[in-house]
C-alpha cells in the first residue's frame, strides 16, 4: 500500500490475483483426484514440459517481489507503530509514505534469512514452517478484521462477529490442521515471532515506566519557590505537549537557575511528503517569556530547529537567536531497589535497546557547540 496505494491493489486482487488462485489450486485437486499422485509438487506438474523451466524463472520472479512486502512491512512496522527503538530512517521517495530504508532492520533481515536457508538446507523443508506462517497470518488478519469492524468502522457486535466470524472459523481450521507441523519446522516462524514481539513488548513497557518515573518529578519543582532567571534563551526538546519538559527539569535542578527565555519545542512528522513554511509551526505562550512550539514536518524534510528558530522570532516569539543553548535529555536506565519495577531480565534488555537507539542531536541538525545534554539516571 505505501508503494501503489489500495485502489490498484482491490483491482488486481479482483481482476487478476483471486481468479488465478481459484483455477490454479482447482487445477491442483483436479490433478490429485484423477492420478493419486501427491509426492511431487502438484503445482509444476500442472505446467506443460516445455514450459517448466520458464514457469521456475516466473515463479523465482514471484518469490522475490513477494520478499519485499516483508521487507516494506518490517521498516513499515519499526516506523509507525512506535513500539521499536528509534532508528534512522531514510526515506526512498517523495511520492509515498511508506518508501523508506530502515539499515539496521534490513540487515536483521538478510542474517535471519541466511541463518534459514542453511538451517533447512532445501526449499522442501521449509514447507512446514511455510505452512504455519501463512495459517498463522490469516487467522490474525481475520481477527484483525473484527477488531477493524468494531473500534474503526463502528459496526454492531452481532454484525461484527457475522461477518469476521466466518473467516475466523475457516482460518482457524486452516491453522489447527497445520499444527500438526510444528515439530517438523513449523517452530521457527513462531520463535521468531515471538522473539520480535517480546522486543516491542518490553520497548513498550520500558517507555511507559519511564514517561511514569519522570512525571514523578515534576509536580515537587512547580511547587518550589520562583527560580532564577539569567540571561540567554534555553530550547528544550522534548515529546511532551504540556506539563513541565522533563529536560528542564532536571536542568532547573542540577544548575538552580533558568535562562531568561525559555521554548519547549515538540517535532511531529506529517504523512505528507513537504509542509509549507506558514503550516510549518504553531507557538503558544505559557507563562511570561516561556513558549511552547510545536513543529511540523514532511516526511521528505529533516528537521532544522536552527532554522525554525528564525520563523518562530517573526510569529512574536521574543527569543534572543544571538545566545541559544539547545537542551537534550540522555536517560540512563537503572533497576529499581524496591522490588516494583520491571522484571530484571525485561529492564536489561530494554536498556540495551535504549543505549542503542539513535540520537537526537543529528536528527534535529543542532549546532554541537551549543548543545548540552543532560543525563539522569532512572530507575525502572
Amino acid at each position: 500500500m505505501g508503494h501503489f496505494g489500495a485502489r490498484p491493489i482491490r483491482l488486481a486482487w479482483s481482476a487478476i490475483v483471486f481468479p488465478s488462485l481459484a483455477l490454479n489450486y482447482a487445477g491442483q485437486a483436479a490433478t490429485v483426484l484423477a492420478d493419486g499422485v501427491t509426492t511431487d509438487n502438484i503445482f509444476y506438474r500442472l505446467c506443460p514440459t516445455p514450459l517448466l523451466m520458464p514457469m521456475i524463472v516466473l515463479a523465482t520472479m514471484a518469490t522475490v517481489i513477494a520478499s519485499q512486502s516483508i521487507i516494506t512491512g518490517a521498516f513499515s512496522m519499526t516506523r509507525q507503530l512506535g513500539w521499536f527503538p528509534r532508528l534512522k530512517v531514510t526515506q526512498t521517495s517523495a511520492e509515498g509514505y511508506g518508501q523508506i530504508y530502515v539499515g539496521p532492520v534490513n540487515w536483521m533481515l538478510m542474517v535471519v534469512t541466511i541463518a534459514l536457508t542453511i538451517g533447512f538446507g532445501k526449499s522442501d523443508n521449509l514447507a512446514a514452517a511455510y505452512g504455519i506462517a501463512v495459517s498463522a497470518t490469516m487467522l490474525m488478519t481475520s481477527a484483525l478484521l473484527l477488531i477493524a469492524m468494531r473500534e474503526i468502522w463502528q459496526w454492531s457486535l452481532p454484525a461484527s462477529i457475522a461477518v469476521a466470524g466466518i473467516f475466523l472459523v475457516i482460518d482457524a481450521a486452516f491453522f489447527v490442521s497445520n499444527s500438526l507441523k510444528i515439530v517438523e519446522g513449523g517452530y521457527v516462524p513462531l520463535l521468531l515471532a515471538g522473539a520480535v514481539y517480546t522486543m516491542m513488548f518490553i520497548w513498550h513497557r520500558g517507555a511507559d515506566a519511564i514517561t511514569e518515573r519522570i512525571h514523578e518529578t515534576l509536580i515537587p519543582l512547580v511547587k518550589q519557590d520562583r527560580v532564577p532567571r539569567v540571561p540567554g534563551t534555553a530550547v528544550f526538546l522534548t515529546r511532551a505537549t504540556r506539563d513541565t519538559p522533563p529536560v528542564l527539569v532536571w536542568h532547573v535542578r542540577h544548575n538552580r537557575a533558568l535562562q531568561q527565555h525559555v521554548l519547549a519545542i515538540t517535532a511531529v512528522t506529517e504523512s505528507v511528503p513537504w509542509i509549507a513554511d506558514e503550516m510549518r509551526v504553531a507557538v503558544t505562550q505559557a507563562a511570561p517569556n516561556f513558549w511552547r512550539a510545536i513543529a511540523h514536518y514532511g516526511f521528505m524534510e529533516r528537521p532544522d530547529i536552527p532554522r525554525l528558530l528564525g520563523q518562530l522570532e517573526k510569529r512574536g516569539c521574543t527569543i534572543d537567536l544571538a545566545d541559544v543553548t539547545y537542551f537534550v535529555g540522555h536517560e540512563t536506565v537503572t533497576r529499581r531497589q524496591d522490588g516494583k519495577g520491571l522484571p530484571a531480565w525485561q529492564e536489561a534488555l530494554f536498556a540495551v535497546m535504549e543505549r542503542n537507539a539513535a540520537h537526537v542531536t543529528d536528527f534535529f541538525n543542532l549546532p554541537g557547540e551549543q548543545v548540552v545534554e543532560i543525563g539522569r539516571q532512572i530507575s525502572i
